[in-house]
């Protein structure tokens, strides 16, 4: 089984330990590529940049050469997930609901911590549109940005676990999701600290992915992510063309 990883930032560095992340959480038997979008930010974090890596990681999708099994897209909140959908032919795991999911089969309410205030209403819309925001206690910023978290480890950390502190203590959260896939690696500390579970986005959305793939299921394609359909497109900014049925 091979499932492509994409990050959502131009960063490197991040794609390495996202997918790192990832091949610690993938059975033996599953290859996990990671890419990285060859255009855009080198970090999302607010509409434009989001809405601008949802085309970049489309493009860096279908310009995989190889077959793969499943995808996912390993941004908290970002935008794109349903044109992937569209698209692709195989299942397509985003960590933001991936991780939320997950989180609602180990506590009654979950609260998600993230990076810079700014990221949160983004979340805040994502949680909704997938259904997920009943059971969401609070979206919490750390106020590190998404670079920081690579550049200042200690103190990333100590500001997650603040801020997933007052989230259990203050909000009455029962589990913690960590909102950035650049903070994928981060639970076992905020576990420590927290004493309660916390949910890492890749490391969900590779286990739901996989076991997708092993029980033969995909989007379906009757209705609202039916493949685009034919028609002519000016200015495509990406270098493989979208493909129609």
């Amino acid at each position: 089984m091979r499932i492509l990883v994409v990050n959502v930032n131009t960063t490197q560095s991040m794609t390495d330990s996202i997918a790192a992340q990832a091949r610690a959480a993938a059975a033996p038997g599953t290859e996990i590529v990671g890419l990285t979008p060859k255009f855009g930010a080198e970090s999302c974090e607010g509409n434009f940049e989001s809405y601008l890596a949802a085309i970049a990681v489309m493009d860096v999708v279908l310009s995989y050469p190889e077959p793969f099994d499943a995808v996912i897209q390993a941004g908290y909140g970002e935008h794109g997930r349903e044109g992937l959908q569209e698209l692709l032919d195989v299942p397509v795991v985003d960590i933001t609901e991936a991780a939320a999911s997950t989180a609602m089969f180990l506590g009654y309410k979950y609260s998600v911590v993230t990076t810079l205030d700014r990221a949160v209403p983004l979340i805040e819309d994502r949680l909704k549109l997938a259904g997920l925001e009943a059971r969401c206690a609070s979206v919490r910023a750390s106020g590190m940005a998404v670079l920081e978290l690579e550049e200042e480890p200690e103190r990333a950390v100590q500001a997650i676990v603040d801020q997933a502190e007052k989230a259990v203590n203050d909000d009455k959260a029962e589990v913690i999701v960590l909102g950035c896939g650049g903070m994928a690696g981060l639970d076992d500390q905020v576990r420590a600290r927290t004493g309660v579970p916390v949910v890492d986005g890749v490391a969900a959305a590779v286990t739901i992915a996989e076991s997708l793939v092993r029980m033969g299921l995909s989007t379906s394609k009757v209705r609202t992510y039916a493949a685009p359909r034919p028609k002519k497109v000016i200015g495509w900014p990406m270098s493989a063309q979208p493909v129609s049925s």
